[in-house]
């Protein structure tokens, strides 16, 4: 079910320039024996902005970011005060690779194949509910596409 969330932050960041939230609402997504409700970054402002320069991310939540046609892209930490673990996932919905990310660092972590999506969420939360390579993502259908 999705809900609406209103996010003081986000409405305080879009009144500084060239800072870009993602989307306010939340989708749940479940995969191996977890879900999380995610926060949607779908176009490229937003993918830009990320989750940089937040000091926490309950635990059940994550960012999804979505991007406009299958692609070979790398994530990185840069101005990222959280550590993360990314997971890419592929058009159909299965996860593709799993890396964990070390907060402040332009270390990239790429996907090892085409991906539509990179499912961010704390650090180890991916290992702790069994997502593994090949692990169907459920609810990517209800997402927003990504736009350029």
């Amino acid at each position: 079910m999705k809900r609406m969330i209103p996010r003081l932050v986000c409405t305080f960041m879009l009144s500084l320039p060239m800072l870009a939230c993602a989307s306010s609402e939340l989708f749940r997504l479940s995969l191996g024996d977890g879900a999380l409700q995610v926060e949607v970054a779908a176009t490229q402002a937003q993918r830009a902005q990320g989750l940089m320069n937040r000091s926490q991310l309950d635990a059940s939540r994550g960012m999804l970011f979505v991007y406009p046609v299958p692609a070979y892209f790398c994530m990185w930490m840069k101005n990222t005060l959280i550590p993360l673990s990314v997971a890419f996932i592929d058009a159909q919905g299965r996860v593709i690779n799993i890396a964990d990310m070390v907060p402040q660092t332009e270390t990239n972590h790429c996907t090892r194949s085409n991906a539509t999506y990179a499912l961010e969420a704390n650090q180890g939360w991916f290992a702790r509910h069994g997502v593994q390579p090949g692990t169907q993502v459920i609810g990517l259908e209800k997402i927003p596409k990504g736009e350029y």
